[in-house]
């Protein structure tokens, strides 16, 4: 019990408005290695796959807790960043 209060949970903005709960993510990764394409790949067969790049070049992928994987059009040096900067 919180005592009322809501839950907090930091999220983190993966650009174009698209928001991620930080808690959820495994991973940060760059999108140009055959492992992660291949990753993206089945993601995308097994519809665990989201698209957050609003048609832009990919430059990010991440992981979740659920097995989703999630493409940024933002840099990963810049999603780490933000992480970083989101307050528990």
């Amino acid at each position: 019990n919180n005592g009322g209060q809501m839950a907090y949970y930091p999220i983190l903005n993966i650009g174009f408005n698209s928001i991620i709960s930080k808690n959820r993510i495994i991973s940060i990764v760059q999108p140009d290695s055959l492992p992660i394409r291949k990753l993206r790949k089945s993601a995308e067969e097994n519809g665990k796959l989201i698209d957050a790049t609003q048609g832009k070049r990919t430059k990010a992928v991440i992981i979740t807790d659920s097995d989703h994987v999630v493409l940024s059009a933002i840099s990963v040096e810049t999603l780490i960043q933000r992480i970083q900067q989101i307050k528990e």
